[in-house]
């Protein structure tokens, strides 16, 4: 039973009196008075007249003092006032303070992010040996990881003997802000084995790290044991797991529970319609959202934002201008994410007008507005809208933040804008972005791109950190830039930096097929079969055109078809492939196959098998693939497809119906098509329309230096000499150079180059030279002449016969004879196209040896066996 307080009569005026008093200033003016904690003597005439104990008077005064204080500091705490709390609680003894008012403070500290403050706080609660109950653990721990010093808030949480499941669940959801999603489960499991009662909260925010980091199997366990504990129902958890199995891909556990739930909200919804958007299923989220609609169910912005994100991803304008009808009534359009979500609608869904009215009517743009913008431009390829972009967000003061810059360089990159390009990469220096990793990757991409690998050396050159993004940039850009040498040094630079990818492999093979280096790209396929990369259909698709651009066939055809799964670009590969080898029936053969194999041709499919009906002379054929283009795939020939329909009748000899065919051609025919005629021209040795077709190629480049020698060839071959000898004057006249002729082997490893007329220098010279020889005495005494007009030049017929001998493939095919084992295949390749005296001169090695002998020119391949050529004589 407590006690009686006792009953004190005496003055408080005689109090005060002896209360001594002391006041202290404020920040704001103020004076705060603060009585003294020491005990307070009566008079002596009390102390005569009333006999009690004197300590009990002090005791309720100074409890009523107390009170005073803690509701001052609470006041100041109200007010935000944190510089006058903790001067109150500095100047507190200890137990003057209740645990609330440490806990009111802790919370401003905590919102006004003052880390040295709160910890003064929390020194003062040690100090004073305070008793840290639930409630104050909370608000130190709070405080802690608000201010984001959560390893303290951990010390504390630890040191606490009680812990309830607010305090637990705070611990899981702030590890998990943080992405420390292992930490957050390691606590569940600590609450599971402790006993602690957790609750819908507790799942929610657990089944969430589980989704973050993938572990399905684990969550799973996490979903039967909050079925055993009866939350089995609960909105909120059956909403939590319905996110986590949308990011595990599992669309069909999530719309079981979506299905079996009561209870739904527009969480539930939303989450179905986002799950579905996110897994690719476009269309199922789309139509969960038309379900909701015809059930008249409210929906909220989080609805409308997954709609329209459905609506980009499936190109579904319509539903998108739907939508954007319902967000104005539902007074959504004053949200910048909502507009934003809606310019990048527009945008995708190719209403880039409609997207420029959405932008236009923005009252508040942020970064991610412009960048949207200029990722629409980007899409539609029209760089100069996104520098004007660009220009606009400088005058209005944005910042381009790195995802706006890499838009802007990607369009720069799509459209070939060079000159753009450099603009941006003078904005990037200016505003100091020029050591991002993501900046200096997509300069690059744009400078291989745009055809300046000197401009993405530049940058690569400077760069303190790369990434296997910026390695294979580089051997990437140089593979298409048609500068393999560069591709092959990078590569082995790269080796001694970091592991090649799979997109490396994909990006070194095209250099490895490009010098038909078959060597090292074997040895590139071993590593690629070691890493485990073959899987990789970009690999795969690379494989196979290495292998066919390096003359093994049978090689190429195998690994196409250990392809499990083809698409267009395998059959393509392998269809352009068979018409570079000649084998025209072939790649008609496997274009059926694809069809079969419900993947439809595109442009490029129709432009490979009208190359391969032409260096197969398939006239008929040709005519019938161009006929089904136009009129069963609705696709319209581009230059490049009339280019291969003229070269097929100029190789079949029908010359003046490829002219006339050009001549009525629906758009303007470049320097290719008149060039495939001028090319059958010299087959056929038609000189007076070659002139006429001539006259127009120079028309239209009349800089490139091969027409002016095609024809000059054209004239030597006829022996017209004074119109050679004008047109080398011609050619010396335009300060044009001609590409001299060469030829390469490759022999273990190291490839071996050959000039024309220029064999003296080499090591083997003389042996070359003695072989040729042998081999030329040896085709005369079968009935094999020389074609001496193939020499081009104006002389007697034993210096053109010696001009033919130093031609660079007839040198790279005798070095292989000398050098190969016997009955290994003589691989050679050439930048020009073959002559007609190498090319029986070939032959004739392939039946004399035994040997059989590949060789690519810039035409096609000529295999070479017993005396034969796969050519059948159309090249």
């Amino acid at each position: 039973m407590a006690k009686a307080a006792p009953n004190l009569c005496f003055s408080p005026l005689t109090l005060n009196q002896n209360r001594k008093e002391n006041f202290f200033s404020s920040q704001n003016g103020c004076f705060i008075h603060k009585p003294s904690l020491k005990t307070t003597f009566l008079s002596p005439i009390f102390r005569s007249c009333i006999p009690i104990r004197i300590s009990a008077t002090p005791t309720r005064t100074i409890d009523h003092q107390v009170t005073d204080y803690n509701a001052k500091i609470l006041h100041f705490c109200q007010l935000g006032d944190l510089e006058n709390a903790m001067e109150l609680v500095c100047m507190c003894e200890k137990s003057e303070l209740e645990t609330k008012t440490y806990g009111s403070v802790l919370q401003l500290c905590a919102g006004l992010k003052s880390l040295t403050d709160g910890k003064k706080v929390h020194s003062i609660i040690k100090s004073n040996s305070v008793g840290v109950d639930e409630a104050l653990g909370l608000k130190l721990v709070s405080f802690y990881a608000t201010c984001g010093d959560l390893k303290e808030g951990r010390r504390v949480f630890d040191t606490m003997e009680k812990k309830n499941v607010y305090l637990w669940n705070f611990m899981v959801s702030e590890y998990a802000k943080i992405g420390d999603f292992k930490e957050s489960i390691c606590l569940f499991k600590i609450m599971v084995e402790k006993g602690i009662e957790v609750n819908s909260y507790t799942f929610s925010c657990v089944l969430k790290c589980f989704a973050a980091l993938g572990s399905l199997k684990e969550g799973e366990c996490v979903h039967g044991y909050l079925l055993k504990l009866g939350f089995g129902s609960c909105n909120s958890v059956v909403n939590s797991l319905i996110a986590f199995y949308f990011k595990g891909k599992r669309s069909e556990s999530a719309s079981e529970l979506f299905d079996k739930l009561c209870d739904r909200d527009v969480i539930s919804w939303n989450s179905m319609i986002s799950g579905y958007v996110s897994n690719g299923l476009t269309e199922r989220g789309l139509g969960i959202y038309k379900q909701m609609m015809y059930l008249g169910i409210d929906v909220d912005l989080a609805t409308i934002i997954s709609v329209l994100v459905g609506c980009a991803k499936s190109g579904t304008l319509s539903l998108g201008k739907a939508v954007h009808s319902l967000a104005i009534k539902s007074s959504f359009e004053r949200r910048i994410n909502f507009s934003n979500t809606l310019l990048d609608m527009y945008s995708k869904c190719g209403d880039l007008d409609g997207a420029l009215r959405v932008f236009e009517k923005m009252g508040e743009r942020n970064v991610v507005s412009w960048t949207s913008m200029i990722a629409g431009y980007t899409r539609d390829g029209w760089s100069d809208g996104a520098i004007i972009l660009l220009q606009q967000m400088e005058k209005e003061g944005v910042k381009l933040d790195v995802v706006a810059i890499t838009s802007i360089l990607h369009a720069c990159a799509r459209s070939g804008s060079l000159d753009n390009g450099k603009d941006v990469h003078d904005y990037i220096k200016a505003n100091n972005m020029a050591s991002n990793l993501f900046v200096c990757n997509a300069l690059m991409d744009m400078y291989a791109k745009c055809g300046s690998m000197e401009g993405a050396n530049s940058v690569f050159s400077t760069m303190v950190v790369k990434d296997i993004i910026s390695w294979n940039t580089m051997v990437g850009g140089y593979s298409k830039n048609c500068l393999p040498n560069e591709a092959l040094k990078t590569f082995a630079a790269m080796l001694k930096e970091l592991k090649p990818d799979s997109r490396t492999m994909a990006c070194i093979l095209p250099a490895c097929a490009s010098l038909s280096a078959l060597e090292r790209g074997k040895e590139i396929h071993g590593y690629i079969l070691r890493n485990g990369y073959s899987s990789d259909r970009h690999v795969a698709n690379a494989l196979v055109d290495l292998y066919v651009k390096c003359g093994v066939l049978g090689l190429a055809r195998l690994l196409f078809d250990m392809i499990p799964s083809k698409d267009l670009v395998s059959w393509t590969v392998m269809i352009a492939g068979y018409g570079m080898h000649g084998y025209g029936n072939e790649a008609i053969a496997t274009f059926n196959e694809m069809r079969d194999a419900g993947i439809e041709p595109d442009e490029v499919s129709f432009i490979s098998i009208l190359y391969a009906c032409s260096h197969s002379g398939l006239l008929e054929q040709g005519w019938r693939f161009f006929y089904i283009m136009k009129n069963d795939f609705n696709i319209e020939p581009k230059l490049e497809h009339y280019a291969c329909m003229v070269d097929l009748l100029s190789r079949t000899g029908n010359l003046s119906k490829a002219y006339k065919f050009i001549e009525t051609l629906p758009i303007a025919p470049d320097a290719t098509i008149w060039g495939a005629l001028l090319c059958g021209c010299r087959i056929y040795h038609d000189i007076e329309l070659a002139e006429k077709v001539a006259e127009r190629v120079f028309e239209l480049e009349p800089e490139n230096t091969g027409y002016y020698v095609l024809l000059a060839n054209i004239y030597a071959e006829a022996e017209k000499w004074e119109e050679v000898k004008r047109m080398r004057e011609k050619i010396g006249k335009k300060g044009l150079r001609k590409n001299p002729g060469c030829s390469w082997i490759e022999i273990k490893g190291r490839v071996n180059l050959f000039v024309s007329g220029n064999n003296s220098s080499h090591p083997h010279s003389k042996k070359i030279e003695s072989l040729l020889k042998k081999m030329r005495r040896k085709m005369k005494e079968e009935g094999y002449f020389p074609k001496t007009k193939y020499a081009l030049i104006n002389a007697d017929e034993m210096q053109k016969e010696m001009a033919l001998c130093g031609h660079s493939e007839k040198l790279a095919m005798a070095f292989g004879l000398l050098t190969l084992p016997p009955r290994k295949t003589i691989r050679v390749t050439k930048n020009l196209r073959v002559c007609g005296d190498c090319h029986e001169m070939a032959k004739f090695m392939s039946k004399e040896t035994r040997r059989e002998i590949v060789l690519r020119d810039s035409n096609r391949f000529h295999h070479f066996k017993d005396g034969y050529c796969s050519c059948r004589g159309f090249w």
